[in-house]
């Protein structure tokens, strides 16, 4: 569902976008129409993808384009398509960050990840947390876990919420006692 090896390869894959990106800027109007579009026939799933696709085609890596992609996915309950693109967020919040492509090599001091108002820090560390709860629900748990203790790491006064997360982890396998 992804646009082809050549075309992320190309100059607008590698482009630095503005730390407002997340929040749309620098997103093509023609990329932004098919985005609204797909909105407006979500219902219809095959109409709804063609204009996703088209959206990508555009602008393979906006993070509009990328969240677009990530929301449709999850809420029409396919998991595995879904992390795949979290993955893909993942790669893009590393870029423009400047951060480690690994999330594991990645150190409080790397970015204002306290910063509730940056934009970009709060992308990564909202796209960490989406990785990990998909791990969870995909029964990845050990993978889920170790995002959840690195955004705790990123972000000890969870802004994020991924206590909750860690919470549901911990509860795992307790019987429920009345």
């Amino acid at each position: 569902m992804f646009a082809s090896k050549a075309s992320q390869d190309n100059a607008l894959a590698m482009q630095d976008f503005p730390a407002s990106a997340v929040l749309g800027e620098g997103l093509p109007t023609e990329a932004e129409n098919y985005l609204r579009a797909a909105a407006a026939v979500y219902h219809d799933d095959e109409m709804a993808m063609r204009h996703l696709v088209e959206a990508q085609r555009i602008a393979p890596t906006h993070p509009a384009t990328l969240i677009g992609l990530y929301r449709f996915h999850f809420y029409k309950g396919r998991l595995d398509e879904t992390l795949a693109v979290a993955r893909a967020c993942l790669t893009r919040a590393a870029i423009d960050n400047s951060l480690p492509f690994d999330w594991r090599a990645v150190r409080p001091q790397d970015a204002k990840f306290g910063d509730y108002d940056a934009p970009q820090p709060r992308f990564f560390m909202f796209t960490l947390k989406g990785y990990a709860y998909l791990n969870m629900r995909l029964g990845d748990y050990e993978e889920g876990r170790e995002a959840i203790e690195k955004l705790l790491e990123l972000d000890p006064a969870d802004k994020v919420g991924a206590r909750v997360l860690l919470d549901v982890l911990d509860r795992m396998g307790e019987e429920d006692v009345d």
